[in-house]
């Protein structure tokens, strides 16, 4: 599932900023990309993946950044397995569930390594819970690189903050179902909270990572206008796993039985709540709840069937007698075999250049950046939000653009001016003067290249296809 081609348009700005920082040795502080916010301050929060992203890509294209990817994913749920307490049937199922949920973030990004120290946070907070666990030296450097990688350090802090409020109302509450932390071990992960809380300035951007996320979240425009950024849309089909294992949770809960631990509701609540906010944070619900499901839906599952007067539970460890088992492992042995080899034929696909030509003929504007090398058109250039990332890659030094996916760079204020041209709102003209531009490179079917065909003379459009189209001045300004 997480090999995959290069559908994703914000690898590639990451990729050239990678580029920018192992070529000329420095971690830019102020924008390189851009003509509208060239030279103005940035905090490239994910210069350590854009260096580990764009070295794989120089190494072995995006065959190895795919299997790099396929990595990430694999090692974060081996984490998630590692914490699940059920039996094997129901821990898979879980786990699908858990990895199908996930899915809709799975690119070549800094958020991916996010992905996996989300896991390996989520794993040492569990061990430090139900196993006696250590949680020092390691939470504290989790989060020194966490830092330097990816503005997401803060769903760490998020973790935590779920276990001291899960646990403390565990003890106050007098829960015995579950492990529950002592008041002392309760105090020492306040005290690896704000260890974690001061190495956060361990970065090139020191005290500014403090208030990096509030900033970047704080962005109306996002929830506005870009869908990663709003509240799921229930009627897509990637949210809907997400409500179906929400439920799966809730139904398991209610049918265990047993009072809930509060840290484990703690979680659900938190990111249920998150991923209501914001379609991206669903792939954190599906990595964090998958134990918490697993291990209910054993508990319910076992209750079920001692119910009904069976004293063997089906999938149970001791379900199967050791006489019938031979047969059944072979069985399994050779199921294993099937999906092992299927894998290998899906992983292949997508490592192939043609495969990833292809993908990036069917999801970007390939041809139109094709014609833009080729023919050269007058800069400055406007560009479509989505293809900005794109156009760095394939276009700079000779091309900046007006707007890529770096949001924190494009202020509120900036992201509805670029929104208003591409709605041809009252004013666009004077802002495509303002700005000095002279060739437009934006979705056909898009409101601005309507507008453009019908109703303005100033310009001339230069090429088209059913993705993209290229308008250039008629008279360019100097």
């Amino acid at each position: 599932m997480a090999v995959r081609v290069p559908a994703d348009t914000d690898t590639w700005w990451h990729l050239s900023s990678g580029q920018y920082i192992v070529e000329n040795l420095t971690i830019p502080t102020t924008d390189p990309f851009s003509y509208t916010k060239f030279g103005q301050p940035w905090i490239d929060h994910g210069w350590l993946a854009q260096i580990f992203w764009y070295g794989l890509y120089s190494l072995g294209g995006w065959a190895l950044v795919a299997l790099a990817l396929a990595t990430l994913v694999t090692t974060a749920f081996w984490f998630v397995w590692k914490q699940i307490e059920a039996n094997v049937f129901i821990a898979a199922l879980s786990m699908v569930l858990g990895a199908i949920v996930s899915s809709v973030v799975w690119a070549a990004r800094p958020q991916m390594v996010t992905f996996l120290l989300v896991a390996i946070t989520a794993y040492l907070l569990d061990r430090y819970k139900r196993h006696n666990g250590r949680l020092l030296p390691w939470l504290p450097l989790i989060m020194i690189l966490w830092v330097n990688i990816h503005g997401g350090y803060a769903i760490g802090f998020m973790l935590m903050v779920a276990y001291v409020i899960g646990e403390i109302t565990n003890v106050v509450t007098g829960h015995q179902e579950d492990p529950v932390l002592s008041w002392s071990r309760l105090r020492h992960l306040l005290v690896v909270m704000a260890i974690c809380l001061a190495v956060v300035v361990i970065n090139p951007h020191t005290w500014r990572m403090w208030v990096y996320p509030f900033q970047t979240v704080g962005i109306g425009a996002l929830r506005d206008f870009i869908q990663e950024w709003q509240s799921p849309d229930f009627h897509l089909i990637y949210v809907q796993p997400f409500v179906v294992m929400l439920l799966l949770i809730v139904a398991a809960m209610g049918r265990a039985g047993r009072q809930a631990d509060w840290t484990d509701l703690a979680l659900v609540a938190m990111w249920t709540m998150w991923a209501l906010f914001a379609a991206r944070n669903i792939a954190i619900f599906g990595l964090v709840t998958t134990p918490i499901l697993a291990r209910y839906a054993d508990i319910a599952w076992t209750r079920q069937w001692e119910s009904w007067g069976y004293e063997r539970v089906p999938f149970a460890a001791d379900a199967v007698p050791t006489r019938r088992r031979q047969p059944k492992q072979l069985l399994n042995w050779v199921l294993l075999g099937l999906i092992v080899i299927a894998a290998l034929i899906k992983i292949a696909v997508p490592l192939t250049p043609g495969a990833n030509l292809k993908a990036e003929e069917a999801s970007l504007p390939y041809e139109a950046i094709q014609f833009i090398q080729r023919e050269q058109p007058p800069t400055p250039i406007f560009n479509s939000y989505n293809w900005g990332g794109y156009a760095i890659f394939k276009l700079w030094p000779a091309y900046r653009v007006y707007i890529d996916g770096r949001t924190d760079l494009y202020d509120d204020t900036f992201i509805r001016r670029y929104l208003d041209v591409m709605t041809a709102t009252d004013g666009w003209q004077q802002t495509l003067d303002e700005d000095e531009i002279n060739t437009i490179l934006i979705e056909t079917n898009s409101t601005l290249a309507k507008f453009l065909r019908l109703e303005s003379s100033g310009w001339e459009e230069v090429y088209q296809d059913d993705m993209a189209t290229i308008f250039t001045r008629v008279n360019p300004l100097p």
